[in-house]
């Protein structure tokens, strides 16, 4: 498995412009940066004097220099001071034009949002982050809790953006600030002063490869932000240390700060359970008065005890428990619906303080009105409100604890790399001569480390000594061991097995295809799915149609009751017809839930991402989640997806007086430079050729005007000789004559499934290889699974329609097209598409990636280049066909479960919302109290969320091995 490609998890936002030009100097953010403005009005050297007088006085800027002759001013500033915009307006306010900012220089941050509930809520904070000046794109993941803004640092900063969120009801914690999360934190040991902490932050920035250093001088920590091609951890703590001074000595460790997501789960989770605790000390008497011991003679007789007029002590009691649930416990409701009606949106919270307020209220009324009269006669639900609060706050409680089960996947990969690993130190010649355990978040790239049997491999490297064999089932999902020798890659987090192995650091930190897989399934994670579109539509008009419905059902009961519509023995005893009617209400406002529906696709498309991934099957996002459930057809390549991809030369035929050893010393300088397989093979060809012959010669020779071709061949010069190596096509469209005899020796390879790579040289054909390349063992089965799941099965090749046949014959692909170049692929999916057909194009190379980006869901075989991994929707890790079935039966289970998720959620209010306004009483008699109402409520989101935890459970549907 190819380990080391990265994927592109940033996808380009914007397009360049000519107006202004930002540079950042590589020390990041918190250092001086160079801006260039065009400027309107410039007209002499006195214009431009001015403005650089009127820049150079602003608090911040180091140096501006205006042309009058280009119009344009290149401004040095230091954001921290002064921002770009204040800049621009200086210059506006004197009278000329500064054009709009070039959209470059895009800064990310990632923020951990606190307090969304519902679809609602995250529409509310990316409306709020949207309406920031200089914010480019915003992504809220509800399920996730998390947002990832992409914004121009010249014209806003984490602090405005925090703002925002918390002006929209929310609270914001920053996870990290931009792409590169390659950071270490150390703790200080040896300040004292503030001059400790400016010369060590000195000595911090001074360091090559430094991007951002962020001191905490109240904790003595330090984090730094670095690219690993240039420095590492070990390199910044001695750096520390080496800035000490006479008897000022200074020191620094790892420090491992708690992870933000789940310090926020836990802190969450605490305080909804603190906060159902305290509910419950106050509503559980609360309950006993009002329900339990006025049933229980003589036990619950002193309740009725008058304290004034009517006024009981069982009504004083209610009372008194009841306003701290109401006003200090139930506070949380108040403040997030003050927030979202605000901003012109409402939510759980409106309806939960509506509901609450309704029955707290009117039991107020009840209580001063007995209290004040000695013949008022009423029942006060002071109980409602405080059971109502005490069950909602138990419900969030639930669902927090089963949100957290859904990025579980997540956390078990991330968990995967070891804490320790041994570092060899190696003299000159190589030879190890001392040894220490170290932390993994210590290692640089380059080093040296001794992994023994039994023992987790720390990071991503090549094998320099020794053979084992490495289980990689953690990461590719691949049942059996893999053998590991000098020259092959290791993958951080797998297992090696039984032998003895020193491995080469070569990716560390982020870089890793652990830290990879995890950022891209985090990032697929807060990608809205397009199923999800239908929540957002009805929760736009969900609360205010439910009030709507609540004061109908309030109306409904009432005036009836009234006029005595309906018989007067249906109002329990001690009730009117306004407390019948405004419980009926109550029980309407608070049993409707629109968390559920915001729940329905986000909790499903983390589980399944998160359990993909962890089965070897990486998907980019909620779009090719929902897409590869609608697939019909499946297009492959052939070389390196059906086929294993190492193909290798079985015969050679010369058609000229020239030597084999001078054919292949010709073909193999053409095809050096291409990545493509079959070139791979020529060269290795070549190399076996001058290892069986003895030559002395090790270097092959130079190539210059060198050409891909792609679907074709290369082209190029050799020695003066121009020398063309392809297919038939390639050579024919360069007019070079292939021969009767040439055309029989192509026509017998083809039949044996072999491809016949031409050779021409000066415009003639000097000879051929034919190569093979053996079929994937799992492709016949899985070409007859996908064909059980009605989904039907294409080639697309740019090999010769010969061998293309031949290899679908032996897979059981009926339908072939072959000799076709990239572009070709990309058109016979498009004309598929056009027909109504959802197509998946399999694939692997760079001649592959417009079919990739052309496809309805375009899967890439891991062992591919990074050109058609970054193109692709789906990366099948290791490089196995069956994963093409897992990835589109997943995405069917997938789909099932938000579809049976949908059906929960509105299920439940169509049929809980009507039982709760009263429609089975008339005939059963079954009423639903307002706190039993609310109970089926927090019900109702707990049921979403564990319907997707079952997701879970999904089994592959085909096992290779096991067959």
């Amino acid at each position: 498995m190819e380990a080391n490609g990265k994927y592109d998890l940033e996808a380009p936002l914007l397009q360049p412009s000519d107006c202004v030009a930002v540079t950042i100097s590589q020390s990041g953010l918190a250092k001086s940066r160079t801006a260039m403005f065009k400027i309107d009005g410039v007209t002499c050297a006195s214009c431009s004097t001015s403005i650089e007088e009127a820049l150079s006085a602003l608090d911040g800027v180091e140096s501006a220099v205006v042309s009058p002759l280009q119009g344009q001013a290149v401004v040095r500033y230091r954001p921290e001071s002064v921002s770009a915009k204040t800049i621009k307006e200086t210059i506006n306010a004197m009278g000329y034009q500064v054009n709009d900012f070039l959209d470059q220089g895009i800064a990310v941050f990632r923020l951990r949002i606190k307090g969304m509930a519902c679809t609602s809520c995250s529409e509310s904070v990316e409306r709020a982050l949207s309406m920031v000046d200089g914010v480019k794109k915003v992504m809220v993941g509800l399920a996730l809790e998390e947002a990832k803004i992409y914004f121009d640092p010249n014209v806003t900063d984490s602090n405005q953006l925090i703002n925002a969120i918390e002006d929209a009801g929310f609270g914001a914690d920053l996870i990290s600030f931009g792409e590169d999360v390659n950071k270490v934190h150390l703790r200080l040991e040896g300040i004292s002063s503030v001059k400790d902490i400016n010369i060590i932050h000195s000595s911090l920035e001074s360091i090559e490869g430094v991007n951002h250093v962020e001191m905490d001088a109240a904790e003595c920590k330090v984090t730094i932000s670095y690219d690993p091609d240039l420095t590492g951890p070990r390199s910044l703590i001695q750096s520390v240390e080496e800035a000490s001074q006479g008897l000022k000595i200074y020191h620094a460790s790892l420090y491992v700060p708690p992870s933000q997501g789940e310090a926020g789960r836990q802190q969450e989770m605490k305080s909804y359970r603190n906060q159902f605790v305290w509910s419950c000390l106050f509503s559980i008497p609360v309950f006993l008065f009002s329900m339990v011991l006025p049933m229980l003679h003589p036990y619950g007789n002193w309740l009725s005890h008058k304290v004034h007029n009517k006024l009981t002590i069982g009504m004083l009691l209610r009372w008194i428990l009841c306003t701290p649930v109401q006003f200090i416990i139930g506070r949380r409701f108040y403040l997030g619906s003050y927030h979202a009606l605000r901003r012109g949106s409402a939510n759980m919270d409106v309806l939960v303080s509506l509901g609450t307020n309704a029955a707290y209220f009117y039991s107020m009324y009840i209580s001063l009105k007995a209290l004040t009269s000695n013949s008022f006669e009423g029942q006060d639900f002071f109980e409602t409100s405080s059971m109502l609060i005490s069950f909602i706050l138990l419900g969030k409680y639930l669902e927090v604890l089963a949100k957290g089960k859904t990025s579980d996947a997540l956390a078990k990969l991330s968990e995967l790399a070891p804490e320790m690993a041994i570092l060899l130190h190696l003299d000159d010649e190589g030879n190890v001569v001392a040894e220490n355990e170290i932390s993994t978040k210590l290692l640089q790239r380059n080093d040296v480390l001794k992994i023994v049997p039994g023992s987790k491999v720390p990071i991503d490297g090549i094998v320099i000594k020794g053979q084992s064999h490495v289980n990689e089932s953690m990461i590719t999902g691949e049942a059996r061991p893999v053998a590991k020798k000098p020259g092959d890659k290791v993958i951080g987090g797998t297992l090696n097995e039984n032998g003895y192995l020193v491995v080469r650091a070569t990716h560390v930190g982020s870089e890793t295809a652990l830290s990879q897989i995890v950022q891209l399934v985090e990032a697929a994670q807060l990608a809205r799915a397009p199923v999800q579109k239908l929540a957002d539509r009805i929760s736009k008009y969900f609360v205010p149609a439910v009030v709507a419905l609540a004061f109908l059902t309030w109306l409904g009961w009432f005036i009836p009751g009234e006029v005595g519509a309906y018989p007067h023995r249906w109002i329990p005893k001690a009730m009117d017809s306004f407390e019948l009617a405004l419980q009926f209400g109550i029980s309407v406002l608070v049993i409707a839930c629109p968390c559920a529906l915001g729940l329905a696709t986000p909790t499903a498309v983390m589980v399944a991402t998160g359990k993909g991934a962890s089965q070897g099957v990486l998907i980019k996002g909620g779009n090719a989640l929902e897409n590869a459930h609608k697939v019909k057809t499946v297009i492959f390549d052939k070389t390196g997806t059906l086929t294993v991809g190492k193909p290798h030369v079985v015969s050679t035929m010369i058609f000229s007086s020239m030597s084999i050893e001078e054919l292949c010393d010709i073909a193999a300088a053409a095809e050096a430079n291409s990545e493509h397989p079959i070139a791979k093979a020529v060269v290795e060809h070549y190399k076996k050729l001058h290892e069986k012959y003895g030559s002395n010669r090790e270097n092959i020779s130079e190539v210059s005007d060198f050409e891909v071709h792609p679907g074709l061949g290369v082209s190029g010069s050799v020695s003066g000789k121009v020398v063309l190596v392809g297919n038939k096509k390639f050579v024919q469209a360069y007019n070079v004559l292939v021969s009767p005899e040439v055309e029989d020796y192509m026509m017998e390879s083809e039949q044996l499934a072999r491809t016949c790579v031409l050779v021409a040289v000066d415009g003639m054909i000097a000879g051929a290889f034919a190569v093979t390349d053996p079929v994937k063992p799992e492709a016949e089965q899985v070409i007859s699974f996908l064909r059980s799941m009605s989904i039907s099965s294409i080639m697309v090749t740019g090999d010769n329609w010969a061998t293309a046949t031949a290899i679908a014959r032996e897979v059981g692909i009926e339908r072939v097209f072959a000799e076709t170049d990239p572009l070709g692929k990309a058109e016979k999916i498009k004309e598929f598409q056009m027909k109504g057909v959802a197509v998946a194009m399999v694939g692997d190379g760079i001649n592959d990636a417009p079919a990739l980006v052309a496809a309805d869901v375009g899967m890439a075989i891991g062992a591919g280049t990074d050109v058609a991994i970054e193109a692709a929707d789906i990366v099948l890790i290791k490089s196995n066909l069956e994963d093409v079935v897992t990835a589109i039966d997943l995405s069917r289970k997938t789909l099932s479960r938000i579809r049976l998720n949908y059906v929960w959620a509105l299920g439940y209010n169509v049929l809980g919302v009507p039982v709760a306004a009263g429609i089975l009483f008339p005939f059963t008699g079954i009423r639903l109290p307002p706190w039993l109402a609310g109970a089926c409520m927090a019900a109702s989101s707990l049921s979403v969320v564990c319907s997707s935890l079952l997701l879970q459970y999904y089994k592959k549907p085909l096992h290779i091995q096991d067959a």
